[in-house]
């Protein structure tokens, strides 16, 4: 699958609570550039929006959709019997549309998008796990204390294991939010100007 078209993907990642989805869709105020909509088999959350947030599909259409090749990469949570995974027909477009595409993605995505499309990926690291989890409990107050270990759990393997592979790392230091966007935006311009004379 080659970038024919004129698009250019920056991949923003991080383990949960890091801030990936906040100074993402702060850059796409700053930014000509748009948010690579992928698909579920989840369900949506209060004020989802189909095509906005997520493509909501059933499971049975998400791999009826994967067997006819249209979902190139994906994940798959066993826990939640979920999937999450890239749309074909929605990558083309932002691709065509000659933007900046931001995916939101974990290290399967961040992989297909770096080998396939020359995408640049970004880590966003929190401070500490104490503050990660600090982040947690205030955004989902009812989560059990096994959730919550199991998502620190998740994010100490991202920071140890998947970290290293990324281009650039941002760590996203309490009250400092401004400045990891600030510091996103400064990267991401410094590369298209470098791919492409912007």
């Amino acid at each position: 699958m080659n970038n024919n078209g004129t698009g250019h993907i920056v991949v923003i990642s991080g383990p949960s609570g890091s801030g990936e989805s906040t100074i993402t869709k702060a850059l796409l105020e700053r930014l000509p550039a748009r948010r690579l909509i992928t698909a579920t088999t989840r369900a949506p959350r209060d004020g989802e929006l189909e095509g906005v947030d997520y493509f909501f599909f059933a499971k049975e259409r998400f791999e009826e959709e994967l067997k006819n090749g249209n979902i190139p990469e994906y994940s798959y949570i066993s826990n939640r019997d979920t999937y999450y995974g890239t749309y074909r027909p929605e990558l083309a477009r932002d691709l065509e549309s000659g933007n900046v595409i931001i995916a939101n993605t974990d290290i399967v995505g961040t992989k297909f998008f770096k080998e396939q499309f020359g995408a640049d990926t970004i880590f966003i690291a929190p401070e500490s796990l104490e503050i990660l989890a600090n982040r947690l409990r205030i955004r989902n107050p009812d989560m059990s204390e096994k959730e919550l270990e199991r998502r620190l759990d998740n994010a100490r393997e991202e920071i140890e294991k998947e970290k290293p592979y990324y281009d650039y790392v941002i760590e996203n230091r309490d009250g400092k939010l401004s400045e990891a966007v600030d510091q996103a935006e400064a990267y991401i311009r410094e590369r298209l100007g470098t791919l492409k004379g912007r």
